[in-house]
Parts: C-alpha cells; structure tokens; sequence
C-alpha cells in the first residue's frame, strides 16, 4: 500500500537540522526506497510555506519536484468537508488540509503517515488508516 506522507513528516525530514533518528523521517525514507511515498499539492504549499531564504525555497521545492502530486477531483474536496463535519460533532477539530489528506487517502486506498496527533482522534471517527512507523533495526541483530 502506498502512504500519503503529511507536512509535518515531510517538514521534519527535509528542513535543516532535523532529527534523522526521528522514526518517521526513516519510515519516509523507506517508502521513498520503496516507491511508495505520496504528495498532494497542498502539502506540498505547507512545506514550502515560510522558508526563510530564496535559496532554502528553490533547494525544498526542487527536492519536492521528485514527487509528483495526487490528482484531485471535487469530490476530494467534498468529501473533506463531510470528515470535517463528522468530526466536529464529535468535538474534534482538524484543517481543512487535515482532513482533504483524509479524504484523498480514502479514495486512493492509502494510509497517512504523520506526527500530527490530531489524525489519531480523526482514525476514531472516519474511514481511514494511520501508517506506523517501522521499528529500527535493531543494532545487536
């Protein structure tokens, strides 16, 4: 199954000084070996908001353009409202980028890969699946 990676994974693994034993950067790391790392746009706009330089901009947004975007249709956008409906009556609340990722992985048949503890409250309430992150090798193996 391939997995629809959230800004704040992509974010920790491409911006200086990031923590490299963080388990979801070496699980977006394995899914890029692997092929199975996907991107929407508006992740894509997430990441690259707020890069301080236009060097920094220019070096994230050419690595970015590796990954080529899901195709969204309306009924992405459809859909996502009705998750967010969904979950407000359950008192939760989440971006409308939350819950388009929601959504456009429902419809590809993908998990979210995230650090964004707000998806584990979404997973009670809508149709979707969270990727785990791999456990590290073990180093005594």
């Amino acid at each position: 199954m391939n997995v629809l990676v959230d800004s704040t994974v992509w974010s920790l693994a491409l911006r200086r000084g990031a923590p490299r034993q963080e388990p979801a950067v070496a699980e977006l790391a394995e899914l890029i070996r692997e092929m199975r790392a996907e991107l929407v746009g508006a992740v894509r706009q997430e990441v690259l908001s707020g890069v301080r330089t236009k060097e920094q901009f220019e070096r994230l947004r050419d690595t970015l353009r590796a990954f080529p975007d899901l195709e969204l249709v309306t009924g992405d956008y459809e859909r996502a409202a009705e998750f967010y409906t969904a979950c407000r009556r359950h008192g939760i609340q989440g971006s409308n980028t939350d819950f388009l990722l929601c959504a456009v992985a429902e419809r590809h048949g993908l998990a979210i890969l995230t650090t964004d503890q707000d998806f584990g409250l979404f997973a009670r309430h809508l149709p979707m699946t969270l990727h785990e992150a791999r456990p590290a090798p073990d180093a005594t193996d």
